[in-house]
C-alpha cells in the first residue's frame, strides 16, 4: 500500500477521533441551523451543506433548518413586474408581495432543500412558518432619526408552537422551516429569517444555533478575514459595539444571538457556507472555523 495513502487514512482516523468527544457530548441535543446568504445561490454549496446536516442527524443530533430566500424572492418579483422596495433594510411587503414570498419560500426554496436532504439519504419535512409561528406587525425604524415607517406585512414573532418540530425530530426527520408567520387573524407575514431561527431555537432550548451564510464570522476589520474573532462572550458585546467592531447588519444579528443565549440557547455559531464542511468543522473540532458566542 502506498505510504501517502496510508498517511491519508491515518489522518482521516485522527479527525474522527478529534470529533469523538463532541459527537458524544452533542448526541440527542437540538441544533437549529439557519442557512442563508449567497451560499444558498450555489446548488453545489447547498447540496454540500445539506449533506453535512444529514451527517449531523446520522450521528445522533436533532437538527432543524431555518432558511432565507431573499434573492429568489426578488428574482420572482422581477419576473412578475412587482416593484421591490426596501425600507431601512426591510422588504416592503404588500398583499401581492406576501403571496409571492409565501409561494417562493415554500414551493421553491424550501422544497429544494428538502429534496437535497432526501438525495443524501436523509429525511426532511417541509414546515411552513405559518403553521408554527405567531406574530404581530412590526414597523421599520430609521437607525439615525428613530422615525418609524410602515413596511406592510412584515412581522415580529411573539409565539412559537414547537410541537410539529418536536414531532418530526422524534421520528428522526429534519424539519425545514420557512421564515413566515401568521397573526391572530390568519394574515401571513414575512419574518426576518435570522430572527425566526433565534425564536425557534429559544422555544426548543437548542444546544446550538448555527448561522451558515457567506461571511466567515465576526471580523475586527470587515476587510480582513484574518481578523476573525473565534469566541465572543455575551459580556463583551457592549464593548464591541462601542468600539465599532459590531455595526451595520451584524449588530441586530448579534443582539438577537445574545437574546437567544439569555433565553435558553447554549451556544451560537457563525460560519462561512462557502468553506467546505464549515458546519462540521465549527461543531466538531477544537478550534472551529467561525465565531462562537457563549454566555459569560
Amino acid at each position: 500500500m502506498d505510504l501517502n495513502y496510508k498517511e491519508n487514512l491515518i489522518h482521516k482516523a485522527d479527525v474522527l477521533m478529534e470529533a469523538l468527544p463532541y459527537i458524544q457530548q452533542f448526541r440527542d441535543s437540538i441544533a437549529v441551523i439557519k442557512f442563508g446568504g449567497s451560499a444558498m445561490e450555489d446548488p453545489e454549496l447547498t447540496a454540500r451543506t445539506m449533506r453535512d446536516i444529514v451527517l449531523l442527524e446520522a450521528i445522533g443530533m436533532k437538527v432543524v433548518v431555518v432558511h432565507g430566500g431573499g434573492k429568489a424572492i426578488t428574482a420572482r418579483l422581477k419576473e412578475l413586474n412587482i416593484e421591490t422596495r426596501f425600507v431601512n433594510g426591510l422588504r416592503f411587503t404588500d398583499a401581492a408581495t406576501i403571496e409571492v414570498v409565501d409561494d417562493v419560500l415554500h414551493n421553491q426554496v424550501n422544497r429544494a432543500l428538502v429534496d437535497a436532504i432526501l438525495k443524501t439519504g436523509g429525511i426532511g419535512a417541509q414546515i411552513s412558518g405559518k403553521r408554527i409561528l405567531r406574530c404581530e406587525k412590526t414597523l421599520s425604524r430609521d437607525p439615525v432619526t428613530g422615525a418609524e415607517s410602515d413596511v406592510g406585512f412584515v412581522g415580529r414573532v411573539i409565539g412559537v408552537d414547537a410541537r410539529p418540530i418536536l414531532d418530526s425530530l422524534n421520528f428522526r426527520i429534519i424539519p425545514v422551516v420557512t421564515p413566515l408567520a401568521m397573526d391572530f387573524h390568519g394574515q401571513p407575514y414575512n419574518i426576518n429569517a435570522d430572527l425566526a431561527a433565534c425564536e425557534i431555537a429559544m422555544a426548543l432550548h437548542a444546544r446550538k444555533l448555527v448561522f451558515i451564510s457567506d461571511v466567515p464570522g465576526v471580523l475586527r476589520d470587515p476587510k480582513d478575514e484574518s481578523t476573525l474573532i473565534s469566541e465572543i462572550r455575551t459580556s463583551a458585546v457592549p464593548r464591541l459595539i462601542e468600539s465599532g467592531v459590531l455595526s451595520g447588519g451584524m449588530l441586530p444579528k448579534i443582539r438577537s444571538c445574545v437574546n437567544a443565549i439569555e433565553n435558553g440557547v447554549t451556544q451560537v455559531h457563525m460560519a462561512d457556507g462557502r468553506l467546505p464542511h464549515s458546519l462540521l468543522l465549527e461543531i466538531f473540532t477544537n478550534t472551529g472555523v467561525g465565531t462562537q458566542i457563549i454566555k459569560g
